[in-house]
């Protein structure tokens, strides 16, 4: 039996990435960057459940170890803005339906590390919400689920403790986030392990400003940060004390809208020493 990867790291979409293309003005396949990286955390999903066809042909362009992180849809996060009576309404059980049907081709290669649950900054910890975790839970039956909030509420002194003791009964990995969280609609980070199997960390950067301001290119500007070297030192820490906690910990970079992400992901692999085993076979050692 091949041992699995106890670090793994990858970035958030894989076209968006020309340091893995020696910066052509093109975008990546995934079959490149699978060369790169062992995991890749999909967005698509999130705007709209992909056919089950498109599900397979990612397969068909990666090695058999890869795995993605599917992006939860935005109706199974409530973004739509939906009221406490319609959190489980018709329309968003089908969603859930059509989601788990997705998955399958996925779950039965082994090649889906977790369905991210990231919810809006008005999810906050109040009993309606509680009550839809977990509902989700029973919705997704047995498939992995990550969380990641984005209401500082749940981290308030008097509830966290509880918070993280809930997200472990459901079996439910807490996402730690790097984000600036002095700003009104930032969270701390908070590295507590919920679930044996994994612990996850999403790097979003550290402009405040940028996070901060939200206008028209807000969704863009917020993740235009460049980890410095001493920031991925830390991270590096921090890794090796989730490792020790866990089966895996899985570093996703978020950091992108400078193109920076794939850098500060492949200078942390270096700082950890680590070598991911099964990638694809293009333009390896290039880094």
């Amino acid at each position: 039996m091949e041992q699995k990867e106890l670090i793994t790291i990858g970035l958030t979409t894989w076209t968006d990435h020309p340091a893995l293309i020696n910066h052509e003005n093109r975008k990546v396949t995934l079959t490149e960057y699978a060369g790169h990286f062992p995991v890749v955390e999909v967005d698509t999903s999130f705007y709209g459940v992909p056919r089950i066809s498109t599900v397979e042909n990612w397969q068909k362009s990666v090695p058999e170890k890869f795995q993605f992180i599917l992006k939860a849809n935005q109706l199974m996060t409530l973004h739509d803005g939906a009221s406490v009576d319609d959190y489980l309404s018709d329309e968003h059980r089908l969603v859930f339906t059509d989601f788990k049907k997705m998955v399958r081709p996925l779950v039965k290669q082994d090649q889906l590390k977790t369905i991210l649950f990231q919810f809006p900054p008005y999810f906050n910890c109040e009993t309606a919400n509680i009550r839809y975790l977990r509902d989700v839970r029973v919705l997704m039956g047995d498939l992995p689920i990550a969380v990641e909030f984005r209401n500082a509420s749940w981290y308030d002194p008097a509830v966290r403790d509880e918070t993280m003791l809930f997200l472990k009964k459901l079996g439910m990995t807490h996402v730690s986030v790097d984000e600036p969280s002095a700003v009104s609609n930032g969270v701390p980070l908070v590295d507590t392990v919920t679930n044996q199997n994994l612990a996850m960390l999403r790097l979003h950067g550290q402009n405040a400003k940028g996070w901060a301001e939200q206008g028209p290119n807000w969704r863009s500007t917020r993740t235009l940060y460049k980890y410095s070297e001493a920031e991925l030192q830390d991270f590096a820490k921090l890794v090796r004390k989730l490792e020790s906690q866990v089966e895996e910990v899985c570093i996703i970079f978020n950091n992108n809208s400078g193109k920076d992400a794939a850098g500060n992901a492949l200078r942390l692999k270096e700082i950890l020493g680590i070598n991911f085993e099964g990638l694809g076979p293009l333009q390896l050692g290039l880094f």
